[in-house]
């Protein structure tokens, strides 16, 4: 392939369902490489397989690469110069190129039927068709060429298979696995096109490449396999010339690194592995993906990027225009890349940190309402303010009702159980007097009330240790939130008086 060719690179997913990570991380480093060399990033719909098509999947697929930010040039839904971008809308297209290799001896017509297969596949378990057997089955090769010709023109149910070499060597130099080589001897006779008319991935994805002028192709270690025959498709097609440059990312494996990370994986491990949800048609089952979880789509594509690939210092936390500038596919790793959801937590946590807290504010919004209460009576700036006082704590956007409920709504319940039995009159006067102290107080800021209450337990007598707490339950209802003055401020005068004087009596 010449150096010289203009970058376009192609995600090409099936719509059978939901968009594993993996597939996302595939469409991420092919955006990347496209924007690094100012180049093309095409989506192109495999849909080959009609009995595997899934209603809505297409769409969820745009909504997902949406989600990442990661737009495509060329799509179904922006037509460029290379379309259609749905492989069924290309179907006339492949037969003439299947008849093409069967023309040229590359290829040949099976007239076997599912059933013969089948009662193949029960005499000998490990059935392929190959080399090894083609000549003991029904096509074009064993059956001489009248009897051929008059099971073609009778319209008799076929397909056309590749005629895999019996003793060659296929080799091509991988961008992140360098020299690979096979051995066509054990690689079987692929279906091209199959009965219905439409191709197999095999034949359609050589076809549409070389249509769309791709350029570059980065696909999962899982496709490694079927490299030999795409090879050889293009050779065969003569296409060798503008063949283009291959990458096989590696596998994201299970947490253990014990196998491909699968959807079964997540749901028996309690994390997602689709971006986002996705509900089955057909059984209207749910499976959670990670927008939905509260998951930031920064964060997302950033735990992604960093899945098989370091751009060689320590740097972590990456945003899509970082990943742009330093991805490299030198430092793709040949190594699987275990799954580690509490990194992705991480990631997620430290992304909500580094957000613009205006940014987060719809999402801060939407939080609050789901719990009944009416953000068109909160003040932004208030919102806000509480945001900046739990942020550090969310792992999840959704986190925040959990960290911050008591800013919103009055506590219900009050941990008072472990305070009770050293509870005395003295601190029970304490109290009271603060609630006089802070109603003469007008700078109501952390600033300014923390000496005075500190200031005041001094002068009792009392211990900080004795007084801290028990104020912090009376303000939130539990042992928890950020620092307890920051609430006093946020909370406001009245409301945190009437809070000292609501709970109070629970302590005696």
């Amino acid at each position: 392939m010449s150096s010289q060719k203009r970058v376009r690179v192609r995600f090409a997913p099936s719509p059978t369902g939901g968009l594993h990570l993996g597939g996302v991380r595939t469409a991420l480093f092919n955006y990347l490489f496209a924007r690094q060399h100012q180049g093309e990033f095409i989506l192109r719909i495999e849909d080959t397989d009609q009995t595997r098509f899934v209603p809505g999947a297409e769409e969820y697929i745009n909504e997902c690469l949406a989600w990442c930010g990661i737009v495509p040039d060329e799509s179904p839904s922006k037509e460029g110069a290379y379309g259609p971008y749905r492989q069924s809308e290309r179907k006339p297209s492949y037969r003439q190129y299947a008849e093409q290799l069967v023309e040229k001896g590359f290829a040949y017509y099976a007239f076997d039927t599912a059933e013969e297969l089948d009662e193949q596949r029960k005499i000998q378990p490990n059935f392929r068709y190959s080399h090894e057997n083609r000549m003991n089955l029904r096509n074009s090769l064993s059956l001489p060429a009248e009897v051929t010709q008059q099971l073609l023109a009778e319209g008799h149910s076929h397909t056309i298979r590749i005629k895999m070499p019996q003793d060659e060597t296929v080799s091509f130099e991988d961008m992140i696995r360098g020299r690979v080589s096979f051995e066509t001897g054990l690689v079987d006779d692929k279906v091209l096109l199959k009965a219905d008319g439409m191709p197999t991935y095999h034949l359609a994805v050589v076809v549409d490449d070389k249509a769309m002028e791709i350029s570059h192709i980065f696909r999962g270690e899982e496709w490694l396999p079927s490299a030999p025959v795409h090879i050889l498709l293009w050779e065969y097609l003569g296409w060798a010339d503008e063949m283009p440059q291959w990458a096989h990312l590696p596998l994201i494996l299970k947490p253990d690194g014990n196998g491909k990370l699968s959807k079964r994986d997540g749901d028996r491990l309690g994390f997602p592995v689709y971006a986002m949800n996705w509900t089955d048609p057909k059984t209207g089952d749910l499976t959670k993906g990670f927008r939905e979880l509260g998951f930031l789509p920064e964060a997302f594509v950033n735990m992604l990027g960093v899945l098989g690939w370091n751009d060689g210092t320590e740097q972590e936390l990456f945003s899509l225009a970082e990943l742009i500038e330093k991805f490299s596919v030198s430092r793709v790793s040949k190594a699987g890349a275990k799954f580690d959801f509490e990194k992705a937590k991480w990631f997620n946590h430290e992304w909500i940190k580094r957000t613009d807290d205006v940014t987060l504010l719809p999402k801060i919004k939407e939080n609050i309402e789901q719990h009944g209460v009416d953000t068109s009576t909160q003040s932004e700036t208030y919102m806000l303010n509480v945001l900046g006082a739990v942020k550090e704590r969310l792992t999840y956007v959704e986190d925040f009702w959990t960290q911050a409920s008591f800013f919103f709504v009055t506590p219900e319940q009050y941990d008072v159980e472990a305070v009770k039995p050293k509870w005395n009159e003295q601190k029970t006067a304490f109290f009271q007097e603060i609630i006089n102290d802070f109603e003469l107080q007008s700078d109501w800021t952390a600033a300014v009330l923390e000496p005075l209450f500190k200031e005041k337990i001094t002068s009792s007598g009392l211990k900080m240790g004795e007084l801290m707490m028990p104020y912090r339950i009376m303000l939130v209802g539990g042992k928890f939130g950020p620092d307890v003055f920051q609430i006093t401020e946020l909370l406001g005068k009245e409301e945190v008086i009437r809070r000292i004087g609501k709970a109070l009596p629970l302590f005696s």
